[in-house]
């Protein structure tokens, strides 16, 4: 029996429960394309899949890890051919398919992304799908007209999708701002390139349908009263895109600022995106984003940490990004 090292959640009696454990190769479900993931990332996702505080996983036995930097070990798909390296992120890995904290995978060759060149598998996982998702949130923000220099706000700017969006925005010529609960980051932001911080607390309060005008445009990771402060503080014409939720999903805001300001709030949405948009955001990112402020923001771990990281990220307490070696 082929049996490979995973990180496996299972269903228990009072929830679920991960542990790092041999896998029967023969139990990987179907694809067109046979992969041995060499690094993956620890995902908000992933802390909650790991975790058991959300119900993520929605299959058992599950392998958990939504993202991926692999080598083809065998492919039908036309596309790929053995030796090729490819990028996996979302399509339900680690919820609903098999995901990538293993020593092999199956996966559908259409959710593949070629490795952009100028990138290795380790730089292309400690970007990774937060990432990626501040990729998809910077590019929505050129769409709708916010250009540099304009002053731009990211929230929850310490964690994994903030960095990376402080570092690329800096790079990319706008005024941003930092919005963290964690002071004691102040420095590590402003090193990413970030102008200003703002301190969380200025964000938590009870949301007015209109504040002062200050940002142009905005990266929001957290939602509810945060994101509903944020709409509130935008000028004419500015937009905010909305991907993520650590603050909760409800938004306690009104319809001013879209009727009386023009603002614009743009839902980024990472895990089925089409092809030709993961694609232009991954050749952005191998362009825009500075790999001396990647290094800066990223830790790498072994596999045999990814449980006990995971449950600290859904504590918000880990700084940037995490990148896991996994063979």
């Amino acid at each position: 029996m082929a049996t490979f090292k995973a990180i496996v959640i299972t269903r228990t009696d009072s929830g679920t429960a991960a542990a790092l454990a041999d896998f029967d190769e023969a139990e990987l479900m179907e694809g067109d394309v046979t992969l041995r993931p060499e690094w993956s990332t620890v995902n908000y996702k992933d802390g909650l899949a790991v975790t058991g505080r959300a119900p993520v996983v929605r299959r058992f036995p599950m392998i958990a890890g939504i993202d991926a930097a692999a080598t083809v070990l065998s492919s039908s798909h036309p596309r790929f051919k053995p030796g090729d390296e490819v990028i996996l992120n979302g399509w339900g890995c680690g919820e609903t398919h098999l995901g990538m904290y293993a020593g092999k995978a199956r996966v559908k060759g259409d959710w593949l992304v070629a490795l952009p060149r100028g990138l290795s598998g380790r730089d292309a996982m400690a970007i990774g799908t937060a990432g990626y998702t501040a990729m998809l949130s910077v590019m929505a923000l050129e769409r709708a007209g916010v250009a540099p220099p304009a002053e731009v706000v990211v929230t929850g700017a310490a964690g994994g999708v903030g960095s990376v969006a402080v570092a690329l925005l800096a790079s990319l010529g706008y005024t941003v701002t930092a919005s963290t609960g964690r002071p004691q980051e102040s420095d590590y932001l402003k090193s990413l390139g970030a102008a200003d911080i703002m301190p969380r607390a200025d964000l938590e309060g009870a949301p007015r349908p209109l504040g002062r005008e200050r940002f142009a445009g905005a990266v929001d990771t957290v939602g509810s009263k945060t994101l509903a402060n944020v709409l509130s503080m935008m000028r004419y014409g500015g937009a905010v895109t909305a991907c993520g939720l650590a603050g909760g999903m409800d938004l306690p805001a009104t319809v001013a600022p879209f009727i009386l300001r023009g603002v614009s709030l743009l839902g980024i949405e990472s895990v089925t995106a089409p092809l030709d948009v993961r694609n232009a955001a991954w050749q952005r990112l191998a362009i825009d984003l500075d790999r001396q402020k990647l290094l800066r923001m990223t830790e790498e771990i072994g596999l045999e940490s990814v449980i006990a990281r995971g449950k600290k990220i859904t504590e918000g307490g880990v700084r940037g990004r995490l990148v896991v070696k996994i063979l």
